[in-house]
């Protein structure tokens, strides 16, 4: 096998196996984003949220001299 042909052949692997570990952690992202999506919807939700949405919305007004 020529030189040519072999770096080319190397290259090319070195390719199918990048494109298979992007795709896992494209994976592993969209999950861990799906997973943290459903959290904070969970915690906006309940009462939880309310009181933090509240306590959140009173500091910036009081931060603006309104309330």
């Amino acid at each position: 096998m020529s030189l040519h042909l072999h770096r080319l052949r190397r290259r090319s692997l070195g390719r199918r196996d990048e494109r298979g570990i992007t795709t896992a952690e494209y994976a592993v992202g969209t999950a861990a984003g799906a997973g943290l999506a459903g959290l904070l919807y969970k915690l906006l939700t309940g009462g939880f949220g309310d009181q933090l949405l509240k306590t959140l919305f009173d500091h910036v007004l009081g931060l603006l001299g309104i309330g």
